[in-house]
């Protein structure tokens, strides 16, 4: 069996005894203006961690990255602290495509965002499974393999990790179950590039029950069984507006959806998961400062609560 590599740093446990108040919490941050600017947003809501896009998600293709863009972004994620950073791809990708085309230009668009998340020394690349449009969760999962196998292909290929997200299963989207995310990582060549992203609101939408201790630890334990604790790198928190098994991925403000504070309270507290970068998603509204900072402070209140 294939030896797997050590995880990057960032994935380190970050307990200081009783200085420890909880794991790296931060947002999804805007990138208007250039990806420099995120971190400022980021300071102003008070990140520990954050998320980006590293180009328009709208788009296929971006101009490349400029030196002056670069050396920015550098200056602005050593002066305000804020780590780790993680990417987001597009959501026009879709490696589960059955159609050629698009299957073709989900490849190339996921090799560009490899590419940039390589240049701005970003460890995680967020991705969607994909939908395998009606022709098959099997056959869909197979294509992404190839795919992944297909980018990461070059031994020495950029060191940033892809991570399968969850999702709430709407459609044809692949990733709603446990198991679907250990067939693809199972199945890829270089799987120790590839980690798993777990979203509280898509998973809780597909049925993943987790708003008491035994229905959390439940959970917990299949997810351990069936992925491995050890390869979930960062965590989306997100409430859900839509109930228990809805299959819809609609994130609502934490505490304010069906899974209420004590789903985020047990996670938030879990030994298991305290080095695990925390990444809200919730609605930014008329007010995305504001937003945010109330989640986080949210969040941050849960630390440590019986």
């Amino acid at each position: 069996m294939r030896k797997e590599s050590a995880l990057p740093p960032h994935h380190g446990p970050r307990l200081k005894g009783s200085d420890w108040k909880g794991p790296r919490l931060g947002a999804h941050m805007s990138i208007a203006g250039g990806v420099d600017k995120a971190f400022l947003r980021g300071e102003e809501v008070g990140c520990d961690a954050m998320q980006i896009f590293t180009k328009n998600n709208n788009q296929w293709r971006a101009a490349p990255l400029t030196e002056r863009e670069i050396r920015a972004y550098k200056t602005n994620r050593q002066r305000t602290g804020i780590d780790p950073i993680l990417a987001h791809d597009s959501y026009l990708i879709n490696l589960a495509s059955p159609d050629k085309d698009l299957h073709r230009k989900s490849l190339e668009a996921l090799r560009i965002e490899v590419a940039r998340a390589a240049v701005l020394e970003i460890p995680y690349l967020i991705i969607h499974p994909g939908a395998h449009l009606e022709s098959g969760e099997a056959e869909g999962i197979t294509r992404v393999v190839e795919a992944l196998d297909t980018v990461l292909e070059d031994p020495q290929a950029s060191p940033v990790m892809i991570c399968l997200e969850t999702t709430a299963g709407q459609g044809s989207s692949l990733g709603y179950r446990f198991e679907h995310l250990a067939a693809i990582r199972g199945g890829v060549t270089r799987r120790e590039r590839i980690g798993i992203c777990v979203d509280t609101c898509h998973i809780f939408a597909a049925g993943y029950e987790i708003r008491d201790q035994r229905a959390y630890e439940d959970t917990m334990r299949q997810l351990n069984g069936v992925v491995g604790l050890d390869h979930v790198t960062c965590i989306h928190l997100n409430d859900s507006q839509r109930d228990l098994g809805s299959r819809v991925d609609r994130h609502a403000h934490i505490g304010r959806g069906q899974i209420g504070l004590e789903g985020f309270r047990l996670l938030i507290n879990d030994p298991r998961l305290q080095h695990i970068p925390m990444i809200l998603e919730t609605p930014k509204g008329e007010d995305p400062v504001a937003a945010d900072r109330r989640n986080l402070a949210v969040l941050r209140s849960l630390v440590g609560g019986s």
